[in-house]
């Protein structure tokens, strides 16, 4: 049985929205992308992916293969492209472009909790705002890797949304990065 591990550059105040570039996502007029890359907290975190594989919404996906595929220079490019990736999209069809792409079927909780059942690898979320939110309301979540970046933005897309419900979570990791990144790892308690 795997475990859903969610993995986010956060800001103190929350916001996730467009760590890595300026023109990463820019909806809602949020003019702060690429907030994240000064602190190469990225670098810097336990970035083990040895046993697992990546679980991505449709927008970080399709984000991620504009941008590694032809990425020369860093270790996450073949890391990224080596690694199976799971896509839960209602957009998306198969052959999915990317190797080692799988387009989750049917309906994307019902999916991740088969395939929690099934694989042997963990599942890591990257980014995938909205199937994080998902996957919180439907408690799938069993990690949160957070890397919190010494920075208040004020505006921009929360991993948190003011309606989510209660959830208590336990800390079984602290790490401080040299660029003051907090990286707390927290488990679910449910």
């Amino acid at each position: 049985m795997s475990k859903v591990i969610v993995f986010e550059l956060l800001t103190l105040d929350g916001v996730m929205q467009a760590p890595g570039r300026p023109d990463e996502d820019q909806r809602i007029g949020f003019k702060h992308g690429g907030w994240a890359v000064p602190y190469a907290a990225m670098e810097a975190a336990d970035n083990n992916t040895a046993n697992t594989s990546l679980l991505l919404g449709r927008r970080t996906y399709e984000d991620f293969y504009a941008v590694w595929p032809t990425r020369t220079g860093s270790s996450n490019t073949e890391v990224l492209t080596t690694t199976q990736k799971y896509v839960a999209s209602t957009t998306l069809s198969e052959p999915l472009p990317w190797s080692n792409s799988t387009l989750l079927k049917g309906d994307a909780i019902e999916a991740v909790a088969r395939l929690k059942q099934e694989l042997d690898k963990d599942l890591v979320v990257l980014g995938s705002r909205e199937l994080v939110q998902s996957l919180m309301q439907h408690q799938l979540i069993d990690e949160y890797v957070l890397l919190i970046h010494p920075l208040i933005l004020g505006s921009g897309s929360r991993l948190f949304p003011e309606e989510h419900p209660f959830t208590a979570l336990r800390l079984v990791d602290v790490k401080t990065t040299p660029t003051g990144v907090v990286v707390a790892t927290y488990q679910s308690t449910a």
